[in-house]
């Protein structure tokens, strides 16, 4: 069975960030996956050179042992939030993100949405070593798209936001999890990847 972990990376109350991110964990259920999600509201994180804290271990432990990762970012001031980045930092280094396949959402509030912290995102992702999953998501005018319960109210974001559940599956179904099952099946042993169908 494949899991995915998914990450909200803000701290802010109320943000919609998070709301993106569950039409995601809600496709990933209506495909049959195992959804592990990480809240930045509720994680509080070191920063680098720091001891790690008991929600860095969490996180760690749940990364390490994923199939594939989501990342959903807001875009502050033209780049990620701070406390995505850190999410980030506290996966190590060698990151626990290297030869993983990430999935990657951005929301922001104007007209062109979250392009910018996108290309950041992706290319942080892929400098640590991720895999990069074609197909990230950004949505523009965010406000607008949730309404105050969390229900997406526009088709074309909720389509969206669910593709990127759908091409994570396909892209682990069709490239990673095969590569992964035949080295195990070389090497011996368990892991992530051994039920993987």
């Amino acid at each position: 069975m494949r899991n995915i972990v998914c990450i909200s990376g803000t701290s802010r109350p109320d943000n919609f960030t998070s709301r993106a991110l569950a039409v995601v964990v809600e496709e990933f259920k209506q495909q049959n996956e195992t959804t592990q999600v990480f809240d930045a509201r509720d994680m509080h994180l070191g920063f680098p050179g720091s001891a790690p804290t008991n929600d860095a271990k969490e996180l760690k432990a749940a990364v390490e042992q994923a199939t594939g990762v989501v990342i959903a970012s807001p875009e502050y001031h033209g780049g990620i939030c701070a406390m995505t980045k850190l999410i980030i930092e506290n996966l190590g280094f060698p990151s626990l993100l290297a030869g993983k396949p990430v999935g990657l959402v951005g929301v922001a509030a104007g007209r062109i949405g979250a392009i910018k912290s996108l290309e950041q995102l992706k290319s942080i992702c892929s400098h640590v070593g991720a895999i990069v999953v074609p197909g990230a998501i950004s949505i523009a005018g965010v406000q607008s798209v949730f309404d105050d319960d969390g229900r997406c109210l526009d088709e074309g974001s909720e389509a969206a936001l669910r593709s990127v559940a759908t091409a994570m599956s396909g892209f682990m179904r069709d490239f990673i999890c095969p590569k992964y099952i035949l080295e195990q099946a070389v090497r011996g042993g368990d892991g992530p990847w051994s039920t993987s169908t």
